[in-house]
């Protein structure tokens, strides 16, 4: 028996006859009120078919917003940070949003498909502030989470898979490009986006294809080692290209109970890149423009290269005079790199090149913790950048 959406407390994405069929582990979480699978079968052979050869992810528990009318574009310019006259038609650009205090609301993508029709795909619900935002712009705002499948397929051989399930062209696609293609009578929007850092592709249809597309795929990716990737494999790509997550490396503006000192500035989560104040009023850009210009940043986010093997999960960082400076957000031992890196939050102040960092890791084994000093070194980020990320045409690997 289906049940209807209202009688359950967690939905299942338009894979899910799919998805539970390959989750070994039967370990899944609640992501935006979706059940998602963490691991299907082990999340290392996931992991290393991410960097190897095709990884696939379902993204449909994505928060997707499209937005159309005659200020569309008038709208998001004056809700982001970056200026959106500069995107293109069938092109992707990487967006934040501030409250009035220049405190991050939310980071995620915008999709142009025309000149007056945008797509805004985000990790939370924003849906009210979007509406109030909108006041005065003839622009309408429609959520389209559940009518929107969304598959994430990344890795080396990505593209090889594409081509072989029919998307013919796909190599040309330059990284953020945005292209229409038809499979089996579905419309199916690709882009070459993705948060692994390596070479990868997202794909967006209706929820009606979802099981066809994804039949297609594995099975044109067969020869090609396709295999589907968990959440927790994801997370493992995401911190060695060095990307933030809401909710992990800064607190969506929404979830904050104490927004004094838990929400950071784009500028403080080194986002200075996408504030753009040469465009014009934005939310948050008084507030952003004085904090610039006084230099009044509190913290700042960089990159570790952590001694030893042990993750510095949650860490507290320390200067060599014992001094807390900062607080690990994200980190992992990189199979990859061969080495503990992470992604921490310090103090604007400190002279991170020269502070003689240390982390605070505490190991449990066996009911016994052990506590360790590890020495910080801080890296540029990505991590990971392979060139055939950026390779246009992308290579069949």
């Amino acid at each position: 028996m289906i049940m209807a959406p209202y009688e359950s407390q967690v939905l299942t994405t338009p894979f899910h006859p799919r998805t539970s069929a390959y989750c070994r582990t039967n370990h899944w979480a609640n992501w935006s009120g979706y059940t998602t699978v963490q691991v299907y079968t082990d999340v290392q052979l996931e992991y290393f078919a991410a960097r190897n050869s095709a990884a696939l992810f379902d993204l449909s528990p994505m928060t997707k917003y499209d937005i159309t009318g005659p200020s569309a574009e008038a709208f998001l310019n004056r809700l982001l940070t970056r200026d959106i006259r500069r995107l293109g038609v069938n092109r992707v650009a990487y967006v934040a949003w501030c409250n009035d205090d220049g405190m991050l609301i939310d980071d995620g993508t915008v999709f142009r498909f025309a000149n007056n029709r945008f797509r805004l795909c985000c990790q939370e619900r924003h849906l009210p502030w979007l509406l109030d935002s909108a006041f005065g712009f003839d622009v309408d705002i429609t959520e389209v989470t559940e009518s929107i499948a969304a598959l994430a397929l990344q890795g080396p051989t990505s593209c090889a898979v594409l081509k072989s399930a029919g998307f013919a062209g796909i190599e040309n696609l330059r990284p953020f490009d945005l292209a229409e293609y038809e499979l089996h009578g579905a419309s199916i929007h690709i882009s070459r986006t993705g948060f692994t850092g390596d070479l990868g592709y997202e794909l967006w249809f209706h929820d009606r294809h979802a099981l066809d597309v994804w039949d297609a795929l594995m099975e044109a990716g067969r020869l090609y080692g396709i295999t589907p990737m968990g959440s927790q494999a994801l997370e493992m790509t995401r911190i060695e290209a060095g990307f933030i997550q809401a909710n992990v490396d800064f607190l969506a503006g929404g979830r904050a109970t104490r927004p004094g000192g838990n929400l950071r500035s784009p500028l403080e989560l080194g986002l200075d890149w996408l504030v753009n104040f040469d465009k014009g009023h934005f939310n948050g850009r008084r507030a952003l423009l004085a904090e610039h210009q006084n230099r009044t940043s509190r913290f700042k986010l960089v990159g570790l290269d952590v001694d030893g093997n042990k993750p510095a999960n949650d860490a507290l960082l320390y200067d060599h005079r014992d001094r807390e400076i900062g607080v690990v957000t994200s980190a992992m031992w990189s199979p990859t790199c061969k080495k503990s890196i992470a992604i921490a939050s310090i103090k604007h102040h400190v002279d991170a090149d020269h502070a003689g960092i240390w982390a605070d890791i505490y190991v449990q084994r066996e009911l016994k913790w052990r506590r360790i000093k590890a020495t910080c070194r801080v890296v540029e980020r990505p991590f990971f950048n392979p060139p055939r990320r950026r390779i246009t045409p992308a290579g069949a690997h």
